[in-house]
């Protein structure tokens, strides 16, 4: 659905038997926080806005704020300023854009935020790479106090489901001053070259396409490029599927593309990294599921992508949520970066 900002689309995930993803990734951040056995005072939401997970895990807190049965952003901004006033030194969030935008408008850059990564719109440069990297930015925080401004995009999320991408500045937010560990706003390449890079780079891709396979295009101008020289219109900010040629699935979501798979055809999943913070899965094509990913095999991922945008992007990296395999993923890939042209790039 590309992001769930809003009281009726959240209503609507619900309906389409979406997951929540913030509950199991703040675990796994506060989990690496315990086992780093931080010196930390809590304070928390209770209920579904912390307090469950840090009870699971038998983490102390101190209550700050009740709320109601159906949670907003409203909440999020109420909680934050409670932080605030009982003079909290650091915010820890699960989400996406949209909620470091609810954070920030309350904090600026006054007090320091991390955000982990567990929406779809995650732009801004408030987010640890992986949710346990979370717990290695509060022990970089707690040691040196160090802190940077960084930015906190957000976009126009009607314009992103009709494919439109309508990225913004919002504000500037404070973090810890760990390079390592935070992943770096999306970059967007403009070039002379571009748009030949891109269309070389298309036409090879499309024509080492094998009959009988599925083709699984992620999101992204460098993949719609593939499709364009296949006489197909892709969905630029969707998943789709192509068959001998031609798009059968648009817009796919993580349900139709395990249905496809089920059948037992072959596959192959083709993505291309978001500009500067390098991920290939686990950033805007969530669709592209661990699950499906399983089913897929990672041994069958095309990584493509213009010289222009390796350049911004010297690594790679994976955040499907599963551990292990991410594990399978990372080392060194072979990405296609033009006719019959590739490069070995590290993944992380």
């Amino acid at each position: 659905m590309k992001g769930t900002d809003g009281e009726q689309v959240q209503k609507e995930a619900h309906a389409r038997r979406a997951r929540r993803v913030s509950p199991a990734r703040a675990r796994e951040a506060l989990a690496a926080i315990q086992r780093k056995r931080l010196s930390v005072d809590f304070l928390a939401c209770s209920g579904e806005m912390g307090g469950e997970e840090l009870t699971e895990l038998g983490i102390l807190f101190e209550t700050v704020f009740r709320p109601g049965p159906a949670t907003s952003s409203a909440d999020t901004i109420e909680a934050v300023r409670r932080f605030v006033s009982r003079g909290a030194e650091l915010i820890l969030f699960a989400g996406g854009d949209g909620t470091a935008r609810d954070v920030v408008a309350v904090v600026g850059t006054g007090v320091p935020v991390i955000g982990i990564p567990s929406g779809v719109k995650m732009h801004s440069a408030v987010f640890a790479q992986r949710p346990e990297e979370a717990a290695d930015l509060l022990e970089s925080f707690e040691t040196s106090r160090a802190t940077r401004e960084v930015e906190v995009m957000d976009v126009d999320e009607e314009s992103y489901r009709r494919g439109v991408l309508q990225a913004r500045l919002y504000a500037l937010a404070k973090v810890p001053d760990d390079v390592k560990h935070l992943q770096s706003s999306k970059a967007v390449y403009h070039s002379g070259t571009g748009d030949d890079e891109a269309e070389e780079l298309g036409h090879f891709v499309a024509e080492s396409m094998e009959r009988g396979t599925y083709y699984i295009l992620g999101p992204g101008s460098t993949t719609a490029a593939v499709t364009k020289h296949l006489g197909e219109a892709k969905t630029l900010l969707g998943v789709d599927v192509i068959l001998d040629g031609k798009i059968v699935l648009q817009d796919a979501s993580e349900e139709s593309l395990l249905a496809i798979l089920g059948k037992g055809f072959k596959a192959v999943v083709i993505v291309t990294p978001i500009g500067s913070q390098g991920f290939i899965l686990g950033r805007g094509n969530q669709q592209i599921s661990a699950r499906v990913m399983k089913q897929v095999g990672s041994q069958n991922v095309w990584v493509i992508a213009t010289p222009t945008k390796l350049a911004g992007t010297p690594i790679l990296r994976v955040d499907t949520g599963d551990k292990e395999l991410d594990e399978t993923l990372r080392g060194r890939m072979r990405v296609l970066t033009g006719y019959r042209r590739k490069k070995l790039v590290p993944v992380q």
